[in-house]
């Protein structure tokens, strides 16, 4: 859909976030709740993780052992950074590497965890790719977009759902969970806060001085002109969709 120089754009936007997707440590945390207590004997993968907020935050809660992956090499150098200065670094071990072709043997993790990422290979298709990875009766943890609403806007659907075919409603979520060989634990929403304050306020915040900088180069100001569509369609529809925790277990 984009070419290499607008991927190149984006990133330099989203590296200066501090969250490159919705989110919130008080969700992460609640999320973790919804587990066992997860001990030093514990290994959990966190995919797609950014530049690692959430990893963070299960570190703090935890005394598990956490693998973290992203596809971007800079947001696993932040990552690494961030948990060296924290004291975690000897519990947090980021890496580059592709959520399609994850480089660990089958049943290595306690714990999978993915938020806001999953979307990239599709609900369905993701919670049956990851499975393997999973120790039997191991969590599966992610936050993905779900519709709130019967009646989604064609923009806002066209907008948020890279496959057209894929239904987000809370029922089909439910029903791939359970198709995928899941048990659905406890699912709950993210909060709006977790949108605005977390990630739109930021990205509205850099989103003039980026444009200023990059006004030369079209590819950067189809970012920006890309960013402030999904700020307007947040604020005119933010009551018809959002995203869902689902917690389950293999």
């Amino acid at each position: 859909m984009f070419d290499e120089p607008f991927w190149k754009y984006f990133f330099e936007l989203f590296e200066s976030f501090p969250r490159q997707g919705p989110g919130l440590d008080v969700m992460t945390a609640r999320a973790l709740e919804c587990l066992p207590p997860l001990t030093s004997e514990h290994r959990v993968l966190d995919i797609g993780c950014g530049a690692g907020m959430q990893t963070l935050e299960i570190a703090r809660k935890s005394e598990a052992s956490l693998t973290a992956v992203d596809i971007h090499a800079p947001f696993i150098e932040m990552l690494n950074r961030r948990a060296a200065q924290e004291g975690l670094a000897g519990r947090i071990s980021g890496h580059v590497a592709d959520m399609n072709d994850l480089p660990f043997p089958d049943g290595t993790f306690d714990v999978l965890w993915a938020e806001g990422s999953i979307f990239i290979l599709g609900f369905a298709r993701g919670l049956t790719l990851w499975r393997r990875l999973l120790k039997p009766g191991g969590y599966l943890v992610v936050s993905e977009l779900t519709w709130f609403s019967g009646d989604i806007p064609a923009e806002l659907r066209e907008f948020c759902m890279p496959d057209p075919e894929e239904d987000a409603s809370l029922g089909a979520r439910r029903r791939a969970i359970e198709e995928t060989g899941y048990r659905l634990i406890e699912e709950f929403p993210l909060p709006r806060e977790g949108w605005w304050e977390a990630f739109y306020a930021p990205m509205f915040d850099r989103l003039d001085a980026f444009e200023e900088r990059h006004k030369e180069h079209p590819e950067a100001l189809a970012v920006v002109e890309r960013c402030r569509y999904e700020i307007d369609l947040f604020h005119r529809y933010a009551d018809l969709y959002g995203y869902t925790f689902f917690i389950m277990q293999r």
